[in-house]
């Protein structure tokens, strides 16, 4: 298959989701733990992940999926990475900021990647040739230094906290007094996708999986922005829109340890 029969899969797959989440969304739905009370999961999770992984097997089988709640499952050189809803805790809580994402990578190159938001039915797509959001291609611009620029952070999360402790807390404190803005929103892939169009200017996460980043990983780099980090294996990244000066940044000097 070519990058856009991949896309156009992954898209129907993540659009495939949207009206039950739209319909479920704000309902208060029962809510049951994973690893921990902080790592939240829905019927809906559940359900989103089966439909999406039915469409991926229909429209392109002999593909390996890779599952937030499904897990690994199939084989060969084409591996769909799916997280049905990324910000869950947002989801059940009635938060608007949650979404779906499905990267796609062939022979461990990413290739393709969609990132959904079907509350406000954006829909963020990527290709090796180019990202575009409803459509309209994405540019990753945007301010050039910390004092100017709006971060997006999942940390400290509690693994880091449990982790490093008081410098974990530290670290955190200069983000918060070297940048513009400091948000926490709750979704990696939105993040990711919000650096790729240039509505925010970095986004920085600790111990993400790849379900989480590979289809924000690719719709940075293919705006122009730029992410470091391995979005095919769990860690740690830093994505920024293009111009930015990551040598001059305090999030550059953290990031590197």
């Amino acid at each position: 298959m070519d990058e856009t029969q991949l896309i156009d899969i992954a898209t129907e797959a993540a659009r495939a989701v949207g009206p039950r989440l739209r319909k479920a969304f704000r309902s208060r739905p029962e809510v049951a733990t994973k690893r921990d009370f902080h790592d939240p999961v829905t019927e809906h999770d559940r359900a989103a992940e089966e439909t999406i992984r039915a469409v991926i097997d229909a429209r392109a089988p002999h593909s390996a999926i890779v599952g937030e709640e499904g897990g690994a499952t199939g084989s060969g050189d084409l591996v769909w990475y799916v997280d049905p809803i990324d910000g869950t805790a947002n989801f059940a809580a009635g938060l608007p900021f949650f979404c779906v994402s499905i990267g796609v990578a062939m022979r461990g190159e990413l290739v393709a990647g969609v990132v959904y938001d079907p509350v406000r039915d954006d829909e963020f797509t990527a290709t090796t040739e180019g990202a575009w959001c409803n459509g309209t291609p994405l540019r990753s611009a945007g301010a050039t230094r910390d004092r100017e620029a709006v971060l997006l952070t999942s940390y400290p999360t509690p693994e880091d906290l449990d982790a490093g402790g008081d410098e974990a807390l530290r670290r955190y404190g200069r983000l918060i007094t070297s940048f513009s803005t400091v948000r926490r929103p709750g979704s990696a892939a939105l993040n990711l996708a919000h650096v790729a169009a240039g509505w925010s200017d970095a986004t920085y996460g600790t111990r993400s999986n790849p379900w989480d980043v590979a289809a924000g990983a690719l719709l940075v780099t293919a705006a122009g922005g730029v992410y470091l980090g391995d979005p095919l294996v769990k860690g740690d990244y830093l994505a920024h829109v293009g111009g930015f000066d990551l040598a001059g940044s305090t999030l550059g000097e953290l990031a590197q340890g």
